[in-house]
């Protein structure tokens, strides 16, 4: 693989168990989690990525707040959605806001948009979620318009048209860096071809091999389309600790806790250990000792020719200590492991 890996890390802002075993306030994860991104800025991490959430085991329902304040501790991490819930938004609210961010940050800013797998955010702001599809089709139609920064006239049938407006601030050095979340869907994948736009694949469970076709598809349908060829990359979860036993003991309970919790949402059965062995063995869970996460990242990296990996770090009740240290180790010894078995394979 030819190309330069970016490697991040994405957070939702999981609301975490303090040193007693209870469920710390939201505002507290929130200070923590700027203190998370300030460390991964010290340590090297390229990326860290914010999600959009409004329910009570996730405290982030303003990214874009929380980056800039993060912006103001760090000189040099990039900083973004993981992902911004754009069929319930304004477009042209989101792009102002990572305008300003962007602008604050010295041109640090990127958006990751995406429809979500939560739908708590539409009743919330009063849509309905029969629109599911249509409301994300129109209002990315709207923010592509948006990113060419001149003069915009667009119509649609979900929000008043726009005739010749402007949309201020303007990025500083457009284009915005914006990416087009996709769960799975090849339609999904078609549609942030057909707008040139680089797709960031959510891979959440299962081997990461069954989603190369969508990459296949993604570069097809650029070409179709006529548009340059245009970053990949993945999002998955992942805790690195000193060894694969102590890494495994640290991540289970409170990943069976989260699982558990959104699989009773969802009609799923309770985790078992056999299955979060069958994730690390084999599927999307990055779980181990720096060597053991780096050699898993690299092998994804050649399988899907990725631009960028970004791990989701946080994991339900996992203590922010606990995080720290796997920041820690993250960034300063799987992403130079990462690159180094990068480097060996294009020799």
């Amino acid at each position: 693989m030819a190309r330069h890996l970016e490697m991040g890390l994405d957070s939702f802002g999981d609301v975490t168990a303090g040193a007693d075993g209870q469920l710390l306030p939201h505002a507290q994860v929130l200070r923590n989690v700027v203190e998370e991104a300030v460390l991964a800025d010290q340590v090297g991490i390229d990326f860290i990525g914010l999600g959009e959430h409004h329910r009570d085991d996730f405290a982030v329902s303003a990214p874009e707040v929380l980056l800039a304040a993060i912006a103001g501790r760090t000189s040099r991490i990039r900083l973004g959605s993981a992902v911004t819930v754009l069929s319930s938004d304004d477009p042209v609210r989101v792009f102002q806001r990572f305008s300003t961010l962007d602008a604050a940050s010295s041109g640090r800013a990127e958006v990751i948009l995406g429809r979500g797998s939560f739908t708590e955010s539409f009743p919330l702001f009063g849509y309905a979620l029969e629109d599911y599809e249509a409301l994300f089709e129109e209002k990315l139609d709207l923010f592509a318009a948006l990113l060419g920064q001149g003069k915009v006239t667009w119509q649609g049938g979900t929000r008043a048209p726009l005739t010749g407006q402007e949309v201020f601030p303007p990025v500083e050095h457009a284009p915005l860096k914006t990416w087009v979340g996709v769960g799975g869907s090849p339609k999904s994948v078609i549609r942030a071809a057909h707008y040139g736009l680089p797709l960031m694949l959510a891979i959440i469970g299962g081997e990461p091999a069954r989603f190369r076709p969508f990459v296949d598809l993604y570069h097809k349908a650029l070409a179709q389309f006529g548009k340059a060829e245009q970053p990949v990359g993945v999002h998955s979860h992942g805790h690195v600790a000193p060894t694969d036993a102590q890494a495994r003991e640290e991540l289970w309970p409170h990943y069976k806790r989260g699982r558990d919790r959104i699989g009773a949402e969802r009609g799923w059965p309770p985790a078992t250990e056999a299955d979060f062995e069958r994730e690390i063995a084999t599927g999307s869970l990055y779980l181990g000792a720096p060597e053991t996460v780096a050699r898993k990242i690299a092998a994804t990296a050649r399988l899907l020719d990725l631009s960028r990996f970004d791990m989701k770090y946080s994991a339900g009740t996992l203590p922010h200590a606990t995080m720290m240290r796997s920041i820690e180790l993250y960034g300063r010894e799987v992403i130079p492991r990462v690159r180094a078995l990068l480097a060996e394979g294009q020799e």
